[in-house]
């Protein structure tokens, strides 16, 4: 039993701070109790964490990782160069440093050849170390569609229904369907729609059938509908979002993440760093939609959660918390980023009951940082120490 003392809490769901602070976690690794020095009784038996002037909250949850891609410039062609071992080892890598940079949970977006599936049994096996994971395994598009190197490629309603009905048989925690073109796939425009609606909604519907939730890589407007109709539980990217696609998204209870880093890292490093230049154009044409687009669904009140695309272009796994920063210049409170980047994020993911707060009952799973966040959400990337269902973790160094 531990009881991390002195720091400012941060609960995740919202309410105001609470200084020096008392969390207590369990031996069954759950927080048993948490609120001020006055509420909170600390047990005799109880190990003291001294942790004054620095603050509390909870892991981060990160919902759009590829923990498969190489940030390098072009990681979809270096995906192709290497073995499937090579790769394997890579994202083994990836996940040890992404938990040691505060990320205690994250949902990966699509790995190669079912790789990031064996690399979420083995952490959850405790064979290596890295966030709880939960993997879609191969993406679902047409042929020839956005990310179809690393996806199952389908046509028709039939096959989408087939293919969603293959990734559940190889054990994926969700599906991922590609309702448009994207930036990284040479060759198709990020506005434009691919997979139909009818097509969506059957992968969405057996998807459903299994109990497990869906997401859409969606960039243009007509296909971010699409997916909204065919009922999609997150958008992800939503680039071109317009009123009736974020009234669409409140009515139906959908989910953006935003993955405001990913395209920033593309136009920040540029050609002078190797990227393609069809890469860095498409960034260059979605760029300002984009930021529109988050500020226009954070304004309505559209749900919206964390999620980095890390992997794609010095996009580095490890500095997930720098889409927080992004979404704070662009409009949000650090208090709401942080609710975005913890409990938001566990609600989409279906986990919000075991973690995603400090609340008694739920896993300690908790990042403690130097100095305070909200007064610059910045400070989230000084880690000091995490909590893994109540397991301490050193920070990188």
């Amino acid at each position: 039993m531990e009881a991390i003392v002195g720091a400012t809490l941060i609960d995740g769901a919202g309410a105001p701070p609470i200084d020096n602070a008392v969390v207590i976690i369990n031996d069954e690794g759950k927080i048993s109790a948490c609120g001020s020095r006055e509420e909170v009784t600390v047990p005799p038996e109880a190990e003291i964490v001294d942790c004054n002037g620095k603050t509390l909250l909870p892991g981060l949850i990160d919902a759009h990782v590829h923990l498969c891609f190489e940030p390098c410039a072009d990681p979809f062609a270096a995906l192709a160069r290497e073995s499937d071992a090579r790769t394997a080892l890579k994202a083994a890598a990836y996940a040890e440093r992404t938990l040691r940079a505060g990320v205690t949970i994250l949902r990966d977006m699509g790995g190669k050849n079912y790789v990031d599936l064996d690399l979420r049994d083995a952490i959850s096996a405790g064979e290596y170390l890295g966030p709880h994971m939960l993997a879609s395994g191969k993406v679902i598009t047409m042929t020839g569609g956005h990310g179809w190197p690393i996806g199952e490629e389908v046509d028709g309603v039939d096959e989408a229904r087939k293919g969603s009905r293959k990734q559940l048989k190889q054990g994926v925690d969700l599906i991922k369907i590609m309702a448009t073109g994207g930036v990284m796939t040479e060759g198709v425009e990020p506005g434009s729609p691919q997979l139909m609606e009818e097509e969506i909604r059957a992968a969405v519907e057996e998807a459903h059938k299994a109990g497990k939730k869906t997401a859409t890589h969606a960039q243009g407007t007509t296909g971010i509908k699409n997916a909204l109709r065919a009922g999609i539980d997150s958008v992800e990217h939503g680039f071109f979002l317009d009123e009736e696609a974020v009234d669409m998204m409140k009515e139906k209870s959908a989910f953006l993440v935003p993955t405001l880093v990913a395209t920033y890292w593309i136009l920040e490093k540029g050609r002078e760093a190797g990227i393609p230049d069809y890469m860095i154009q498409k960034s260059e044409m979605v760029r300002e939609e984009q930021i529109k687009s988050f500020k226009m669904a954070h304004r309505a009140g559209v749900e919206i959660a964390m999620g980095t695309d890390a992997g794609t272009p010095f996009n580095y796994h490890g500095n997930n918390s720098f889409e927080l920063a992004l979404m704070v210049k662009n409009g949000m409170t650090p208090l709401e980023a942080i609710r975005a980047g913890t409990l938001n994020s566990a609600r989409l993911l279906g986990i919000a009951g075991q973690t995603g707060s400090v609340c008694p009952g739920k896993d300690a799973d908790l990042l403690i940082v130097e100095g305070d966040p909200l007064a610059d959400i910045r400070q989230i990337q000084m880690v000091y120490r995490i909590y893994q269902k109540g397991i301490a973790i050193e920070p990188l160094e």
